[in-house]
């Protein structure tokens, strides 16, 4: 019934402007609005808006990745630009923090400021 309509991706944070600095400079995703009571971004043609909230507990699982074709270009990028990825104990990650899947996909997180897991994927 919804497979053709478009979709909506949600966050939250505690600091509007840190987060819009983040999704904006850090990530680079294009800013769209800086509503009431959220921050709107283009996500390469599906809206993310990010809300203002008091509260928040970050889900400790992924909440929003993206799908890319060079993972390592992409952490070192991110690295460059200040984002520290996540060590996960138990799973065997390379260097770079990033973790090969029995299926062969290569993963890395990291979090935004609020603590939102969000992640990298480059499948086999």
């Amino acid at each position: 019934m919804l497979g053709h309509d478009n979709p909506i991706a949600f966050l939250a944070t505690k600091n509007a402007d840190v987060a819009r600095e983040f999704y904006a400079q850090t990530l680079g995703l294009r800013f769209v609005a800086d509503e009431q009571f959220a921050l709107v971004f283009d996500l390469n043609g599906v809206m993310l808006r990010i809300f203002k909230v008091q509260d928040l507990q970050p889900a400790r699982q992924t909440v929003l990745g993206w799908r890319v074709a060079d993972i390592v270009a992409k952490v070192k990028e991110l690295n460059e630009r200040g984002v520290t990825f996540e060590r996960f104990e138990g799973m065997s990650q390379d260097a770079l923090g990033i973790w090969t899947s029995p299926t062969g996909a290569r993963v890395a997180w990291f979090r935004d400021p609020d603590g939102n897991a969000l992640s990298l994927t480059q499948f086999a």
